[in-house]
């Protein structure tokens, strides 16, 4: 059957209570009502499986860790489970002192008599009772009139008094009276304060403090809260359900109408669409500067054990608690919170310089997750509609990296191709390893192409200036000398600038053939103290268009300022270069050489692993020159290792040598001395050899 174009012929709207004089729109939050978890009673009968006696005993230890102190345990004349596990709770010592037990009956002498003796031996009890007071029930259920449903309260109250204050004297059991009169707001609001001014006058007992009655009402109670008399010695308890979505609104709302005592379950279990969630109520205090006096520090396990003993999920998105609520994918979003966390660190500096309170206050976030310990891991993740700002945070966070706009602009674009590509969630691994991948940052794994090995900046003046002339310093030439290495082969390479980064592109311009120049320069500490290091940002453009559309962006971190600016360049190269093929990397050695010995040296240490001494450098840096001569001036570095092993017959067993040695064996003499013992191979025959001498 569709929905009624006219509902009202089906539905009657509330009747609307009219009061001249309101006072709860007025009012805020001061303090914290009191608490009862029905948890373990009104939760528990809504389950299609209901709890076990371990299963309760699990859920009534988190209550009391959570620092409830009243805890609706049982309809304890319901079954022997429910009476059974409430004398388990008293007499395995469970409960401690300043908690309170509360129990359910209806108005039936016998059904109280059994919740009471449930309750014996407590140290403090609240036994809750009702009857059903709506015309609709006293009518159609009971067929009551008026008279006889304000007689069946009081008449089963005096039997309450009776059998509590026999337990008291027993048992020395201190008893809290609850009353209840069920569908409060279907009953006529003068006969629902006419029967409850008869309970109280029946009960008799109602002081302050403690001694206080108790009346069970769902909302809408600023009516009620006016008209009872002796309202110091009542606590107005409210008892929502969630059936029109408006369970928390209307136990807010409620208490700022006067209410005193908030009974729920926690996050929200209960009959139909749910109790009012004691945690959302209690964090919404929270979060306005009110202390709950409860405690979800570990809100983790809170959700852990009730989800176990209620056997159902926790919706993702459900306030506070949810997988999803401290998480934004949306873009703008993740920016508000990026820049919300930036200002508010400068913010918290400067008051806890002024000793001044270190308020919260970052957008879309209410409540600090660390509070209630959970971290800041899942804030921002990422899809296909997520924005720079939150790929950025994440950066930030994971590896210590405060990306420059440009730079978090030409990052996003790659992320943004990979969700796309892949259609789902980023997380938080992939977009820290996309980055590492992209800008070969973070060790071998990630290297690039070109990667820096070592390097020596040297200064020298471009102009001297005379001495005594009283002229400002001159402009300063910076030499970069370094070895990198080119494809997996170490190369030296050197080249002059007007700073290091700069002498660095020099050197890949004249060496490599590649001719780019930084357009934007960054650069910021990671930590403080002696852990303390350097990360840059460089972006190249083409040395031939300073303004070109295409960028390239690298990044680099290192103890030493220079060495961090010297990696961001090359790892930006990485980016420029691609999968083009390199030219050969040659020495320099005819007119206009730019290359001399120490490059010759340099070039054998790094392919063959060889520190030759000064004077073996000199003599084949000749035989070096004399080969690129016939070469028309040029070497290459290949050929100079080529070179070396056939000059000195160096790391080779061709049978072309002449004298090689096969093996050997140094031994210790007298005096000092040293013997040999060695096989030669002489023009492709074996020899042995011995001899003695000084040394070897």
């Amino acid at each position: 059957m569709p929905m009624l174009a006219d509902p009202s012929q089906k539905y009657r709207p509330y009747t609307p209570l009219i009061l001249k004089d309101r006072q709860w729109p007025s009012k805020t939050f001061t303090q914290a009502p009191i608490w009862l978890s029905t948890d373990l009673r009104d939760g528990n009968q809504a389950l299609a499986n209901p709890m076990t006696i371990e299963q309760k005993t699990l859920f009534f230890r988190q209550l009391v860790k959570c620092g409830v102190k009243q805890i609706e345990v049982a309809y304890p004349a319901a079954s022997d489970t429910d009476f059974n596990f409430v004398r388990g709770l008293i007499e395995n010592k469970e409960v401690p002192d300043d908690v309170w037990l509360q129990v359910l009956t209806p108005a039936r002498e016998d059904l109280i008599k059994r919740s009471i003796d449930s309750v014996a031996g407590a140290k403090r009890a609240i036994l809750h009772m009702y009857n059903a007071t709506s015309p609709t029930f006293r009518d159609v259920v009971f067929r009551n009139t008026k008279e006889q449903t304000l007689d069946l309260a009081v008449k089963h109250t005096k039997i309450v008094r009776q059998l509590t204050e026999e337990c008291t004297a027993k048992y020395g059991t201190q008893f809290i009276y609850e009353y209840s009169p069920e569908t409060f707001t279907q009953t006529e609001p003068d006969f629902a304060l006419e029967v409850c001014e008869a309970v109280k006058a029946a009960w008799g007992k109602a002081g302050l403090g403690d001694e206080r009655i108790i009346f069970n009402l769902p909302s809408t109670i600023e009516n009620f809260c006016n008209k009872i008399s002796e309202r110091e010695k009542v606590i107005v308890s409210l008892h929502p359900h969630n059936d029109r979505g408006t369970g928390i609104a209307s136990a807010e709302l409620g208490v700022l109408a006067g209410g005193d005592r908030v009974e729920g379950c926690l996050f929200g279990n209960g009959e139909r669409t749910g109790n009012v969630d004691l945690v959302n109520l209690a964090l919404n205090l929270y979060t306005q500067g009110i202390s709950p006096g409860l405690d979800f520090s570990d809100i983790q396990t809170v959700i852990d054990v009730v989800t176990q003993c209620n056997d159902l999920p926790i919706h993702p998105r459900y306030p506070y608690a949810g997988e999803l609520v401290f998480t934004a994918f949306s873009g703008s979003h993740q920016d508000a919170i990026k820049k919300g966390f930036e200002a508010q660190r400068s913010a918290h500096a400067a008051a806890a310089a002024k000793g001044e309170p270190q308020y919260w206050n970052i957008p879309y976030l209410p409540i600090d997750p660390a509070d209630l310990g959970q971290n800041y891991e899942a804030v921002i993740r990422v899809n296909s509609q997520s924005g720079k700002g939150g790929i950025a945070y994440l950066i930030k966070q994971h590896l210590q990296l405060d990306l420059p706009r440009k730079l978090q602009i030409a990052f996003y674009q790659v992320i943004q191709t990979i969700s796309d590509r892949e259609a789902r969630e980023m997380t938080v691994d992939d977009i820290t390893t996309a980055f590492r991948q992209t800008y070969h940052f973070g060790g071998v794994k990630y290297k690039g192409r070109l990667a820096l090995r070592n390097f020596k900046i040297s200064t020298q003046s471009a102009v001297p200036t005379s001495e005594g002339s009283g002229d400002e310093t001159a402009d300063e030439t910076r030499h970069f000398d370094g070895t990198i290495s080119v494809d997996g082969s170490y190369r030296v390479v050197r080249g002059d600038g007007n700073g290091p980064l700069s002498a660095l592109l020099d050197a890949l311009r004249t060496h490599l053939d590649i001719d780019l120049v930084i357009r934007e320069y960054s650069e910021h500490a990671i930590n403080e103290g002696t852990d303390s290091k350097a990360a840059s940002y460089v972006e190249l453009v083409p040395a031939n268009d300073r303004k070109s559309a295409q960028s390239w962006w690298g990044v680099g971190v290192d103890s030493d300022i220079a060495g961090s600016g010297l990696r961001a360049v090359l790892s930006a190269v990485n980016r420029a270069i691609g999968d083009r093929v390199l030219p050969e990397l040659k020495l320099s050695l005819g007119f206009n050489a730019r290359s001399g010995q120490d490059d010759v040296s340099s070039a054998i240490a790094n392919s063959l692993g060889l520190m030759l001494p000064i004077r073996f450098q000199s003599s084949f840096f000749e035989v070096v020159q004399r080969e690129a001569r016939e070469l028309g001036g040029e070497i290459s570095y290949g050929a100079v290792t080529e070179l070396f092993k056939e000059a000195y017959g160096f790391n080779t067993t061709t049978p072309s040598n002449k004298i090689a040695l096969e093996s050997h064996k140094l031994d210790q003499l007298s005096e000092g001395r040293r013997q040999i013992t060695a096989s030669f191979v002489v023009s492709g025959e074996v020899k042995a050899v011995t001899g003695e001498g000084n040394g070897p």
